[in-house]
C-alpha cells in the first residue's frame, strides 16, 4: 500500500489490521524504530546536523527532533536524498525480516509511502494506491501536522506525485472524502 503524505494511508492499513487481523509492515514505523533504537545512526545523523536536531527536552539522550529533521531534509533535496540512502537499507531489511516472520500469512500489508521512489516494489506482489485529492491532501497535512501552506508544499513536493502513482499501481482506493468511504473499496480487494 502505498500513496502521498497524509493520503490516508495509516489509517486503512488500522482499519484493515482491526477487521481482517491482517500482519501490517510500516515503512514509517520501521524509518522512527531507526531513529530511536538506533544509535549509529542518531550519531551519523547528529554528526551531520549538530545539536539543532537534537531534542531540547532530552539532550542527554541525543533523541532526534523529527521536526526539526524534517525542516531541513524537506527543504533541501540533497539532505533528504542523504537520508535516505542512511535509512532506506535499514527499512527494507526490517520488511525481509518481518516478511520471512510472516511467511506462513496469506495477506500481509506493507505500507510504504516512497514504494516507486525507493524501488521497493520488489517486495509486494500487488500495489495499492491510496489516493485522495491534492487539495485534501494539503488540509490534512497541515491540520494533522500543525503545518502552513508551505512547509505542506515542500513535503508533499518531495514525493512522486499522486497522479504519477496512479499509473504504476495495481489498484486505487480513493479516500478523497470521508475515510469510512473507502472501507467497501478495500473489502472488495481483499
Amino acid at each position: 500500500m502505498t500513496g502521498g503524505i497524509a493520503s490516508g494511508k495509516t489509517s486503512i492499513g488500522k482499519y484493515i489490521e482491526s477487521v481482517k487481523n491482517t500482519p501490517i509492515l510500516d515503512a514509517d514505523m520501521f524509518s522512527r524504530e531507526a531513529l530511536t533504537a538506533n544509535q549509529t545512526i542518531k550519531d551519523t545523523i547528529i554528526n551531520r546536523y549538530g545539536r539543532t536536531i537534537v531534542d531540547k527536552e532530552n539532550t542527554n539522550s541525543k533523541t532526534i527532533n523529527r521536526a526539526a529533521l524534517g525542516e531541513i531534509i524537506f527543504h533541501d533535496k540533497n539532505e533528504r536524498i542523504w537520508l535516505e540512502n542512511l535509512l532506506h537499507p535499514i527499512i527494507e531489511k526490517r520488511f525481509e525480516e518481518e516478511l520471512e516472520k510472516h511467511k506462513l500469512s496469506s495477506t500481509i500489508v506493507l505500507i510504504i509511502p516512497l514504494l516507486f521512489e525507493a524501488n521497493f516494489t520488489y517486495l509486494c506482489s500487488e500495489v495499492w494506491l491510496i489516493y485522495c485529492s491534492l487539495d485534501e491532501q494539503y488540509e490534512r497535512l497541515m491540520k494533522r501536522d500543525g503545518l502552513n501552506k508551505e512547509q505542506a508544499k515542500y513535503r508533499i513536493e518531495a514525493q512522486l506525485p499522486l497522479e504519477s502513482k496512479k499509473i504504476l499501481s495495481d489498484h486505487i482506493i480513493d479516500n478523497t472524502n470521508k475515510l469510512d468511504l473507502s472501507y467497501p473499496q478495500v473489502e472488495v480487494l481483499l
